[in-house]
């Protein structure tokens, strides 16, 4: 089984980094391509992050509460 890194996606050229504010599925969900995976908060605004790929969800690296820098590695989801 390959695995597949989830990325925090740049949003905006200034974003350098943003919150974890709520992981919409937990280790052991299945995620389809495109669904909501996380919602996270940059520059004071709100965004779903969604799933790169379709598999489950086996690993979340950064927590609720957490910042993380762009293109850092947040998740991993086992296809």
């Amino acid at each position: 089984m390959a695995n597949m890194k989830v990325l925090l996606p740049q949003f905006g050229m200034g974003m350098q980094d943003a919150e974890i504010v709520r992981w919409l599925k937990a280790i052991g969900d299945h995620v389809e391509a495109g669904e909501p995976l996380v919602e996270v908060e940059a520059a004071k605004t709100t965004v779903e992050v969604p799933s790169p790929g379709s598999g489950t969800l086996t690993e979340i690296l950064v927590g609720e509460g957490e910042s993380a820098d762009v293109r850092s590695h947040i998740a991993t989801i086992a296809v």
